[in-house]
């Protein structure tokens, strides 16, 4: 007699015994289908049942990203006070000199790109910046220093 790979089925199947049991000996509803307790496929559930997850894991899931407007500019800033205060040390590394009508300054040289006016100038200043603003320039020639080769903007 030849062997059929396909059983037949029969009283004494261990199923008949699970017949309303719900979970057929597996444990919790799901255990046995093969996809575990994944909750969902992919990144599914990351703002509801994964959000703990994302907390712990990847914090900067949602972080912004994109583009960055093009007019947006890095404005390195310097205020007239902090520049008169700064005078003994810029003349001590050479980074200032004298000259007759005042101490000269290039502050393009030191990473600066805008001078601000908050502040008293003490010393006679002649400062190569790119731009200014109108109170850095009333104290400067108050001071009867001069501000070289700069455009003038507004602070708002």
């Amino acid at each position: 007699m030849r062997e059929c790979s396909v059983k037949m089925p029969h009283k004494k199947r261990k199923v008949r015994k699970k017949r309303g049991s719900r979970t057929y000996g597996y444990g919790q509803v799901g255990q046995h289908r093969g996809i575990g307790q994944r909750g969902g496929h992919g990144k599914a559930g990351r703002r509801k049942h994964k959000w703990s997850y994302i907390l712990k894991y990847e914090p900067d899931y949602y972080a912004k990203e994109g583009l960055k407007s093009l007019k947006t500019q890095d404005v390195n800033s310097i205020n007239v006070g902090e520049l008169d205060e700064q005078i003994n040390r810029l003349l001590k590394e050479k980074k200032a000199t004298r000259k007759r009508k005042g101490i000269y300054i290039d502050l393009d040289q030191l990473g600066y790109n805008k001078l601000l006016g908050r502040g008293q100038p003490t010393h006679r200043l002649i400062i190569k910046v790119a731009s200014y603003s109108d109170s850095a320039a009333g104290k400067i020639t108050k001071a009867k220093g001069t501000i070289l080769q700069a455009k003038r903007e507004e602070v708002s």
